[in-house]
């Protein structure tokens, strides 16, 4: 009877222990305060953007993930890209940015 419990109790440890495991975000889905913090970048690079004249903030798409910022879109030359990149790259929380950006 003894061996029955023990042996109850550790099965149910066990499953309680692989359902929590199953709950923690995983290398390419993240938490809600993950999405939160990246939110929060994309946010900040948009303003960024409106607040400088010299970019055309609707035509730059930022998509942000784990602090990597994502820009895609379409602008007039090669410098807009790069200045797009600067101003993005000095963004608190931004680890790193990816250019998919087309010149028009």
């Amino acid at each position: 009877m003894k061996a029955v419990k023990l042996f109850t109790g550790t099965v149910a440890a066990a499953a309680v222990a692989m359902m929590l495991s199953a709950c923690a975000p995983t290398s390419t889905q993240e938490g809600t305060g993950g999405y939160i913090d990246d939110t929060v970048i994309t946010t900040r690079v948009k303003s960024q953007f409106l607040g400088d004249e010299s970019l055309k903030a609707r035509e730059i798409n930022v998509e942000t993930f784990k602090g990597r910022v994502q820009l895609s879109g379409f602008v007039s030359s090669p410098q807009m890209a790069n200045h797009a990149v600067e101003v993005t790259r000095r963004v608190p929380g931004v680890k790193s940015v990816v250019n998919n950006m087309q010149i028009k």
